[in-house]
């Protein structure tokens, strides 16, 4: 039996793997949990990911992957390694070919750790490609063509922001804001405000729930429970829309600003494009409820949601893979 290429988007919230011919067949939390006292790996993926805040003191549920790079080299290796036996892609005498995906400025090192990470972990063949690029093609953009596309991916560690012609990135920025940050504002707010302790879990669900920064947009409310600061009780408040859109003011004018640097940069027949052809916008973080609007309004150019924007990394890799000969030939690598 020949083994399969695979395509991973090694996010810093997601792991998402494309196997030739399959589709995306996996889509975990890049979470380990770990036992310190023995170093043995307990629980992999959406199983950990649950155990986050709720772990004794021995063991920890780690993110291997911090701002899009590897912060535990060891780890990141054990999960990857994890997910490749769960999928099953293994010949019986051959490893799959790798296509992985990585922000725009990783540097040289960075890039030798995703490498080395996957080779140890049963890949044979490691090839890494730039994720807004990747993004774009799994987005549905015709980024091979002369003309100007601008996409900014919000992901768990990094946002990037490209504008892309004849298949290559014209123009970028990549920074560290995007959908773990707007969780540690909304934790640090209700602390500041509320007084009140929360655990990363309950961020994310205000996020998803509750949240919007276009103003006026979303009228929700939630409650929530956490440990009270004053007395350690438990204590139970109620959060609204308004006041997590002003918590996240800051983050978000930040990718708004980097938006606006990429476009300051790009020649002005590209610029054209793009107010034609509007920004497509993928990744996970960019489901926040009014992100699209504010950025449109900002950038006064139309902003599109990719359809499932957390999948289009991951369906990117697939249309590459399936031209991996070309691929080889320009890797970034």
């Amino acid at each position: 039996m020949f083994s399969r290429d695979i395509g991973i988007d090694l996010g810093t919230a997601n792991v998402l793997i494309h196997v030739k011919g399959k589709g995306i067949i996996l889509n975990e939390p890049s979470v380990v949990a770990m036992d310190h006292t023995t170093g043995k790996v307990l629980e992999v993926g959406e199983s950990a990911h649950r155990m986050v805040g709720r772990t004794p003191g021995n063991i920890e549920a780690i993110r291997p992957l911090k701002d899009g790079v590897i912060a535990d080299f060891d780890v990141t290796e054990a999960m990857l390694r994890h997910f490749i036996n769960k999928i099953n892609v293994r010949g019986f005498l051959s490893k799959p070919r790798m296509l992985i995906c990585c922000p725009t400025n990783v540097t040289k090192v960075e890039q030798k750790a995703i490498k080395e990470a996957a080779e140890k972990s049963g890949g044979k063949k490691v090839s890494l490609e730039e994720e807004p690029k990747v993004a774009a093609i799994g987005a549905g953009m015709e980024i091979f063509q002369p003309s100007g596309n601008m996409i900014i991916d919000i992901g768990g560690g990094t946002t990037d922001v490209a504008v892309l012609s004849m298949g290559d990135i014209v123009t970028s920025e990549s920074i560290k804001m995007a959908g773990d940050k707007f969780d540690v504002e909304i934790l640090s707010y209700i602390k500041k405000t509320y007084k009140l302790l929360i655990g990363e879990r309950t961020a994310e669900q205000i996020k998803q729930n509750v949240a919007t920064v276009f103003k006026d947009s979303r009228k929700e409310e939630m409650e929530i429970r956490g440990r009270d600061m004053v007395n350690g009780l438990p204590r139970t408040i109620t959060v609204y829309s308004d006041e997590i859109g002003e918590a996240l003011q800051e983050s978000v004018s930040l990718i708004i600003q980097a938006a606006k640097t990429v476009l300051e940069h790009t020649p002005p027949e590209l610029s054209a494009d793009i107010i034609d052809r509007g920004v497509i916008l993928t990744g996970g973080g960019a489901l926040l409820h009014g992100i699209d609007q504010l950025l449109a309004e900002e950038l006064k150019v139309p902003v599109f949601m990719a359809e499932e924007p957390m999948n289009c990394v991951a369906k990117g890799t697939g249309i590459m893979l399936e031209n991996m000969d070309k691929v080889e030939s320009r890797k970034i690598v």
